[in-house]
This record gives C-alpha cells, sequence and structure tokens, in this order.
C-alpha cells in the first residue's frame, strides 16, 4: 500500500518537474530560435526578465524525485543509472551548463562572451529534455531490465526518440504560452502575438508526435500503449488531448486567460497517463511497484519526510509562482526590452 502511495508521489513530482522545469527549458528553446543579436534582442529580454525570479526553484522538482526514486525504488534506480546512463549524464551535463550559461551571459561584458554563454544556455534547453524524454522512454518500452546493460538502444529506438521530440515539443509549448503571458503583462503587444505564434506551432507538432507516438508503442511498447487506449491512461490521454484543444482556441482569444493553466494541464495529463499505463509496473514488463520498492521501514520514514516537504515547501514554491505571474516581482519595460547590450571594454 504505501509503496503505491510512494509511486503515486514520484510520478507526481515528475509531471511538477515536467511543467516547471519544462517551461523554462521552452523559453531557452525560443532563445535558440530567436534569430541573430539584433533580431532577437527583445524575445530574449523578455526570456531573461520571465525566467530570473523562478528558473532555480525548478530543480527543486527534479531532486525530489532523485530523492524518491534512490530512497523509495533503489532497484528502479539502480537499473535506470546503469542502463540510462549515457543520456542521463548528457542531461545532467545540460542542467549544469544552461544554468552557468544563464547566469553568465548578462554580465559578461564582451560579446564574445555573450555569445558562447547564450549558445551553451539555448542548446542545452534543447538537449537536456530530448535526453530527459529518451531515457523516459527507454523505461516506457521496458528495455531497462535485471539483465540490460548499457547500449544505444536502450535509449536510441523508436519510442525513445518520440518520447525526447515529444519532451521537446511540450516543453517549447509551455514556454511559449507562458512568454506570451508574460509579454501581455508587461504591456508588449507585438512580442505577445510573436509568441503566440509560436505556441500554436509547438501546439501542431505536439499533437502530431503524440500520434505518431501512440502508433508506434502498438508494436515497439505494447504495455503503455494497452494503458494509454484503455481504462485511467486513455481518461488522462483524454484530458490531455482536450486541454491541448483548449489551449489552442484560448490563445485566439485577446486575452488568452487561462492559456497558462490549460498548457500545463495538457503537459501534466500526458505525464499522469503515461505513469498510469505502466500500472502495475514501474518498468514494463519486468519490476513491479512492489519489487521495486525499498524496505518497509524505509518507505515509512519518506512517506513521513515527503508529508513534511508537501506542507513546507510545495506551498512555498506554488506562492513564488503565484508571485511571478501576477507581476508582483521585477517589473519590465518597453525600454528594457529596447535596451542595447552593455558596452564592450576596447
Amino acid at each position: 500500500m504505501i509503496a503505491g502511495v510512494i509511486a503515486v508521489v514520484l510520478l507526481l513530482a515528475i509531471a511538477a518537474y515536467a511543467c516547471g522545469g519544462g517551461t523554462d527549458y521552452g523559453a531557452g528553446f525560443w532563445d535558440l530560435t530567436a534569430g541573430g543579436a539584433e533580431r532577437g534582442r527583445r524575445p530574449r529580454r523578455l526570456i531573461d526578465h520571465a525566467m530570473e525570479p523562478v528558473w532555480e526553484v525548478n530543480n527543486v522538482w527534479l531532486i525530489f524525485v532523485l530523492v524518491l526514486m534512490w530512497t523509495g525504488f533503489p532497484v528502479l534506480f539502480q537499473r535506470v543509472f546503469t542502463t540510462m546512463w549515457l543520456p542521463l549524464a548528457l542531461a545532467a551535463v545540460g542542467i549544469v551548463l544552461r544554468g552557468a550559461g544563464f547566469a553568465l551571459r548578462r554580465p559578461v561584458r564582451r560579446l564574445a562572451g555573450r555569445r558562447l554563454y547564450g549558445a551553451v544556455f539555448a542548446v542545452s534547453s534543447l538537449l537536456t529534455p530530448f535526453f530527459l524524454g529518451a531515457a523516459a522512454g527507454g523505461v516506457a518500452s521496458g528495455r531497462v531490465t535485471a539483465t540490460s546493460t548499457a547500449s544505444t538502444d536502450a535509449w536510441a529506438n523508436p519510442t525513445s526518440l518520440l518520447f525526447g521530440l515529444l519532451a521537446v515539443a511540450a516543453t517549447a509549448t509551455l514556454g511559449a504560452v507562458f512568454l506570451a503571458a508574460d509579454a501581455r503583462r508587461f504591456g508588449v503587444p507585438d512580442l505577445d502575438r510573436y509568441f503566440r505564434r509560436r505556441a500554436w506551432g509547438a501546439l501542431a507538432a505536439v499533437a502530431v508526435l503524440a500520434v505518431v507516438t501512440l502508433v508506434v508503442t502498438h508494436g515497439d511498447a505494447p504495455h503503455v500503449w494497452h494503458g494509454l487506449t484503455h481504462g485511467v491512461g486513455l481518461v488522462f490521454v483524454v484530458v490531455a488531448a482536450l486541454a491541448t484543444l483548449a489551449t489552442a482556441w484560448l490563445l485566439t482569444r485577446p486575452s488568452a486567460a487561462w492559456s497558462r493553466v490549460t498548457a500545463v494541464g495538457a503537459v501534466a495529463s500526458a505525464v499522469i497517463g503515461w505513469g498510469m499505463a505502466q500500472r502495475p509496473y514501474l518498468v514494463p514488463t519486468s519490476l513491479t511497484v512492489a519489487e521495486g520498492a525499498g524496505a518497509h521501514s524505509t518507505l515509512r520514514w519518506l512517506g513521513l519526510v515527503t508529508l513534511v516537504a508537501v506542507v513546507l515547501v510545495v506551498p512555498a514554491v506554488v506562492f513564488l509562482y503565484w508571485l511571478d505571474t501576477h507581476g508582483e516581482l521585477e517589473g519590465l519595460t518597453d525600454a528594457d526590452l529596447s535596451q542595447g547590450p552593455p558596452s564592450t571594454p576596447r
């Protein structure tokens, strides 16, 4: 019983990271595609101001996921990190380089340095969600077993590649929707239109990739396919589809109110649907929740620590998100967006 509860909490934490961290990765994706220094200056200024208050706190969810996996399901942790060490290592390097690039690109005064750190931030924002998604696809397709070893096939298979591409498209959608909302809040209508167009394009990519992924999993991950097309998994798939359509419709409205809520709902529902589709397995069809769980006493203490975290940490993080999305933190003016980069010393 308690192992099942911890497994649900782990799934919710993964969904929280997919939405919170995914929004940041999506902002980095649009930084990468914003164009040259002059054409992309104003979108990148908006991205900087939108990310600054919350970009570090989103890693709280990732740490929570790792602690729950390592402590609550050590067998799963061992198998995943043995088989998927390469994509997970590349994702970890991407997280570190992405944070360093974002933190250092603004204070650096030399143009070459700003371009270098900006490129590191943007490219890492693309590669990190891809490799995390590819690792998840390897788990979903049952390639993480007791006898599996680290190999290219474990994460470079059809399901993994589609999960990786779907992760990139989903983060791009979240980033564009939130950046459009920030542009409206800061009173910059042209950037609002700019990011709405990109949100529609990303939503279309998500829809196409989701359909292709569902088709591919029929043969490559049959247990997950069955779970996604039946029962509780199907319910969350339908919710994700409806939330995607609602997001596209809301983006056509002048205020686009609630578009952020529906975009988050679409991504969270898709992640939860994947988790529900794997039941009762952590790794289809070789490791159940009960088989992968740690000692009962360990799970009890982990449940207590989780409860404390929910009471103390989650409200603080949610309050920070509320302050940021309601404009209670640092403001942004059109002068900020038009401001050029600091002068380069001769």
